[in-house]
């Protein structure tokens, strides 16, 4: 028996792996999802993005899909219902603040409607072909509210972010998730909350599992995923660190030349 025809299901990340550095689904990708769909196959995205800002990216799929967004702490059906959610408390993200975040990092609280940020940066509003998302320039210190769906720091230097990592992790390993979805991109969730749990609840609700799964991923946020997945297939463009945390995992092509929509045609389709 061909074990291929095992795979009921194919679950990709956004950034890095469908969408290629333009941040768009290119038409040769729509085109073979799209054969996918036709076929039966249960498209599931999950993505760091929060899901305002990700739904736009994947409508011009033209078929309605499962979405797990930032990094599994919003579920919403192929109909757009909100099927899950899970926010970090205030009072967790006060004690964060104490543990005093340098000026130069920029600081992100994934709200509902806007993210919240401690300054301009013009790359993250690029990640954003439209802003259906928008940003909110705040004083955090002024702030009553500070719950978030995902807490999140960019800074040029990785190092930055890893010492802002070590000094978080001190006092909150136990309440709370780390990621680096990309080099220059650290996040944080509730403990509770990663795609793969996410996931295991849709796969649930549609009578699959794990082992009927292919996924694709270029980020520490995806390795759960990956490593959950009958086949995890790890993006060409990925760090080397993570493949490296991965190594019995299959490189497939990279974001720039469809890698993802090229492997599908060619085991599902061709």
């Amino acid at each position: 028996m061909n074990v291929w025809n095992t795979i009921k299901v194919i679950i990709t990340d956004l950034d890095g792996t469908l969408l290629n550095p333009s941040h768009a689904i290119s038409d040769y990708s729509k085109t073979v999802f799209r054969a996918l769909h036709q076929k039966g196959y249960l498209i599931i995205v999950a993505t760091g993005r929060h899901h305002l800002d990700a739904m736009p990216l994947v409508e011009p799929l033209g078929f309605p899909i499962y979405m797990v967004t930032s990094n599994g702490a919003r579920i919403h059906a192929p109909n757009k219902e909100l099927l899950y959610s899970f926010d970090i408390a205030s009072e967790t993200i006060q004690s964060v603040f104490k543990v005093g975040i340098p000026e130069e990092i920029t600081t992100v609280l994934y709200k509902e409607k806007v993210w919240q940020t401690n300054k301009h940066n013009e790359k993250l509003n690029n990640f954003q072909p439209k802003m259906n998302y928008p940003p909110e320039l705040v004083d955090f210190e002024s702030l009553e509210d500070l719950s978030t769906i995902k807490l999140f720091f960019t800074h040029g230097d990785h190092t930055k972010l890893t010492e802002l990592r070590d000094r978080i992790l001190v006092e909150h390993s136990e309440i709370l998730a780390h990621a680096f979805s990309l080099p220059h991109c650290l996040e944080f969730m509730d403990v509770t909350v990663d795609k793969s749990v996410a996931i295991a609840k849709i796969l649930e609700m549609e009578n699959y599992s794990f082992n009927q799964a292919i996924a694709f991923g270029d980020g520490f946020n995806d390795e759960k995923m990956l490593k959950a997945a009958w086949k995890g297939m790890i993006m060409r463009n990925a760090p080397v660190s993570l493949k490296n945390v991965l190594p019995d995992l299959e490189v497939v092509g990279d974001n720039t030349s469809d890698g993802v929509a090229q492997f599908l045609s060619k085991k599902f389709l061709e």
